[in-house]
């Protein structure tokens, strides 16, 4: 029995675009406090996915609510959902023409309920968080490193303190060690914040190191859900060759199962 809030609930979901068919009857549950990465190949329809969790885009049958309520109901309730939420997208789609410190302030002055100088420490607050020193923002996203450019997004995705947080392939583009930092930071806020996390991501050490559960997308819907090792060890096509160069890692009789790090208790 599972313990934990569901925070996103996905029934019966269909996605079409003419005659392509991207979802047929996709469920997926996601929990309080857990980190869950949604996988699959290429055209599996993983951003679309991602999209309609946003409410970016409608499913074409189906349901999917986040807190309860449906995304892309357009009422006061869906902003309060959207205020909920932040977003990590792929290279940090930082605005070019905005300082640091704009491109973090903004979500706090589209509220227009805050005074300057609150929204002045607040996004001082949100760049130290994500070890972004005070000298740095004025500068122009063009003056600044891929793994900072990263950390001033993430600082933009926290700046009005969301319950759920997704993060579209946020190690892309980051060495090795600046990616391990990045893993480092997520973990960090996920428990400061006690945040619940959606993310898509190719890079095996970044899934291995976040993940409490991940989604297999393939075959036009969710097709598992379950630890590392269990998705490890699964029978299919797509995750025999996704997992293949860690998977004798997890054919080890000694080793022990991946937990939850925080909250959904199964039994």
């Amino acid at each position: 029995m599972i313990t934990a809030e569901c925070i996103i609930e996905i029934k019966g979901l269909h996605t079409r675009f003419g005659d392509h068919v991207v979802h047929k009857d996709v469920n997926l549950s996601i929990y309080h406090g857990e980190i869950l990465t949604l996988i699959g190949g290429s055209g599996s329809g993983k951003t679309t996915l991602l999209r309609q969790m946003l409410g970016l885009e409608k499913p074409t049958q189906g349901s999917v609510k986040i807190f309860g309520s449906a995304p892309t109901n357009l009422s006061l309730q869906q902003k309060s959902i959207r205020s909920r939420s932040g977003v990590l997208f792929q290279q940090g789609a930082l605005f070019s023409a905005l300082t640091v410190f704009d491109n973090v302030a903004l979500p706090l002055r589209e509220l227009h309920t805050l005074s300057e100088n609150m929204i002045r420490d607040l996004v001082m607050i949100k760049l130290n968080m994500v070890a972004i020193e005070p000298e740095h923002a004025s500068k122009m996203p063009s003056a600044l490193s891929g793994g900072m450019i990263k950390r001033v997004a993430l600082a933009r995705a926290l700046a009005l303190d969301p319950e759920l947080l997704f993060l579209d392939e946020p190690t892309a583009g980051l060495d090795p060690e600046l990616s391990e930092s990045f893993v480092e930071l997520v973990l960090t806020l996920r428990s400061e914040m006690d945040l619940t996390i959606v993310m898509v991501t190719h890079d095996l050490d970044t899934l291995v190191a976040l993940s409490d559960r991940i989604a297999v997308l393939a075959d036009q819907q969710v097709v598992t859900t379950g630890t590392v090792a269990e998705i490890c060890r699964l029978q299919h096509p797509f995750t025999t060759s996704f997992f293949k160069s860690i998977r004798h890692k997890f054919d080890q009789k000694d080793y022990s199962e991946q937990t939850w790090k925080t909250a959904p208790t199964l039994s």
